[in-house]
């Protein structure tokens, strides 16, 4: 959950499997500039109408965004808006979401997605440049301000991109696409320094 080098084991007939999480340790740091994996989270999709948002913020302990482009976070746990009824909620503390939303009787659809994504931190003050190298989003903070996310994409992956304070960004990308997004950040930092 909230641990970067968790190893979990599973006994599969006689063989054992090893879990090790993507890219972990990876991290490059360039003059303006520090691109590294953050530690694992727990992660939810969730679809909801309306009508049942109260019940799910009351739920999850952090309000559901109503407007694009907008995030909320409290207790460690944070909603980003990603459409009119589409949340990503990210929970850093150890908590459960989906077993918080699992309580809600309301009409909505919860999936776990906690190991199909890997995040990336990118900070500095370069990061708006090496984010913006495959981002054809405005990165400017009247743009882009702290607390601003979106779903985009960052060369040829789709990722959604949130912004963490005026010099750092949180970049979340499918575990299958992580390597070639934090490989592109990486060589995007280096051109940044220069």
């Amino acid at each position: 959950m909230a641990k970067a080098a968790t190893k979990t084991k599973a006994v599969v007939g006689s063989a054992s499997v090893e879990r090790r999480p993507a890219l972990a340790g990876r991290a490059l740091s360039a003059p303006g500039v520090k691109v590294e994996i953050l530690p694992p989270a727990e992660r939810i999709s969730l679809r909801a109408p309306q009508a049942s948002t109260a019940a799910l913020a009351k739920a999850l302990g952090v309000t559901l965004p109503a407007k694009p482009k907008t995030s909320a976070a409290k207790g460690g746990r944070t909603a980003l808006w990603l459409g009119p009824d589409e949340w990503l909620i990210i929970d850093e503390a150890g908590k459960d979401p989906l077993a918080d939303c699992a309580k809600v009787s309301a009409l909505h659809s919860a999936v776990g997605i906690s190991h199909r994504n890997v995040a990336i931190s990118v900070a500095g003050p370069a990061a708006a440049v090496t984010v913006n190298s495959g981002c054809p989003q405005d990165l400017s903070l009247e743009a882009f301000p702290v607390g601003a996310a979106s779903r985009t994409i960052l060369g040829k992956s789709e990722i959604v991109l949130l912004r963490t304070a005026a010099d750092a960004f949180r970049v979340e990308c499918w575990r299958s696409f992580s390597d070639y997004v934090f490989t592109l950040l990486s060589e995007a930092a280096s051109d940044a320094a220069n």
